[in-house]
């Protein structure tokens, strides 16, 4: 199986979209604004390492789960 160049170009553009999305909400909520999950319209938190929990930016639910690497 093959893809062809503008599917190619279509993937790479939608993912590239998907990234800068995700970065602008990982800094409003880094930033402490209120950001609600597009699932369950929960808001999103902000974990670092001194909770003592996974860290990272989750809804209460877990819909949006995106782990982070503190250094």
């Amino acid at each position: 199986m093959s893809i062809d160049l503008t599917q190619f170009a279509a993937l790479q553009k939608a993912s590239k979209a998907s990234f800068f999305e995700q970065q602008k909400l990982m800094k409003q909520v880094m930033a402490g604004k209120t950001v609600l999950c597009k699932t369950c319209n929960q808001p999103l938190k902000l974990y670092t390492p001194e909770q003592n929990e996974l860290t990272g930016i989750r809804c209460a639910k877990s819909c949006t789960d995106i782990s982070l690497d503190f250094v």
